[in-house]
């Protein structure tokens, strides 16, 4: 058994990078479900359960589980798409593909963005915003009722990519507590088990609003609601953001923001990381600008690092192109648990970087696959 898998979304499938303790040779399986749109990949520590969420509106929305490490995948269609009404009405088309008829319990959700495990369930963030819960393993899911419902849900907007439930941040050590990104409508968390949620986008400072011009900008006392990835530093109610406009961080749970992307070459980019073991350490890759073409500034590609949670900020390139053009999307770039923690991001190009040094210095451990829209790191720490 591997000791470390990188667990890698596609717009071709999902695909394994696995790796034993040195890091030092990767293989790669793959694609796996189905050649599927995968927006996001994760895994349990605790179970070794794998599941990949993705769709779109050919296949309908849904999540894949593999109990055996990646061997096989099971589905579990959440709703059905174009492919199953053009089967349904020609048995011809139906036979090519091997189609059955399957259950497909909810309408409306075009795609599933985001999936993680927590206290025994596994959770799904869907394309319009919707949190489902299955506390079967991926066998069956229900809504969460506190997002479905929530009071301001009508004053929610969408991003360029539709209204999205991207970013899923449990507590590990309180079950009921937990954070969610929506783009555009912000953060949101919960402290009693979903039953309700308190929308939290608060400036530190409200003087922090003057001279943004940009309508995802910060405004009204509060960041611009379009949030990219947040994570969550171990142990904490540290949170970091990468939003629309900007990177920020958050001391208490989400309920006050500060600004910290002064250092940063954009205030554009889309993945944050944050270390498995120091809280002030982070990492996030700067895009040069929401209409400008969303590549690296002056097409060099950096991963910038703070030692002081954002305070100071330091570019890391060594053994990264500096001349490039793609783009590093919002869930792809993580981090592994060990010690001297790797850092793991995906490109728009299909390449996967590493860095086993904290990002002093880079590799590219897979080329050539295609477009990657999720990083995530499944560790086997002894």
């Amino acid at each position: 058994m591997a000791d470390i898998t990188v667990l890698v979304g596609t717009t071709k499938g999902a695909f394994l990078l696995t790796s034993q303790d040195d890091r030092s040779v990767w293989t790669l399986s793959g694609p796996h479900c189905e050649g599927w749109t995968i927006n996001h990949v994760s895994g349990d520590p605790e179970t070794g359960l794998l599941a990949a969420g993705g769709g779109n509106d050919w296949s309908g929305a849904g999540v894949f589980v593999s109990r055996d490490r990646g061997v096989t995948w099971d589905l579990t269609k959440l709703t059905k798409g174009q492919m199953d009404e053009w089967a349904a009405n020609d048995p011809g088309f139906a036979a090519m593909i091997g189609w059955e008829d399957t259950l497909a319990p909810f309408e409306g959700l075009k795609a599933v963005w985001s999936v993680k495990f927590a206290h025994g369930a596994l959770y799904a963030g869907t394309n319009p915003a919707q949190l489902l819960v299955s506390r079967d393993g991926g066998a069956q899911f229900e809504m969460v009722e506190g997002i479905s419902q929530h009071p301001t849900r009508d004053t929610w907007n969408p991003g360029a990519a539709g209204m999205v439930l991207h970013t899923i941040v449990p507590d590990p050590d309180v079950q009921e507590k937990m954070w969610i990104g929506i783009s555009a409508a912000g953060v949101f968390a919960t402290e009693d088990g979903g039953a309700t949620w308190e929308r939290r986008n608060r400036l530190s400072n409200a003087e922090a609003c003057q001279d943004h011009h940009h309508p995802a900008a910060p405004s009204n006392g509060e960041i611009g609601h379009c949030v990219h990835n947040m994570v969550r530093a171990g142990g904490s109610d540290l949170l970091y953001q990468q939003n629309h406009h900007g990177v920020w961080r958050s001391r208490d749970g989400g309920r006050h923001w500060d600004d910290i992307t002064e250092g940063l070459p954009s205030t554009f980019g889309f993945p944050v990381a944050v270390h498995p073991h120091d809280p002030e350490t982070l990492w996030t890759l700067p895009l040069n600008g929401d209409s400008a073409g969303r590549y690296p500034p002056d097409a060099a590609a950096a991963v910038w690092r703070s030692r002081d949670g954002g305070d100071t900020w330091q570019d890391c390139r060594a053994g990264l192109p500096q001349q490039c053009y793609f783009t590093v999307l919002r869930q792809a770039m993580a981090t592994d648990q060990r010690e001297q923690a790797g850092i793991y991001f995906g490109t728009n190009s299909g390449s996967v970087f590493a860095s086993f040094d904290e990002g002093d210095n880079w590799n590219e451990i897979a080329r050539h696959l295609p477009t990657v829209l999720s990083v995530e790191v499944l560790d086997r720490v002894h």
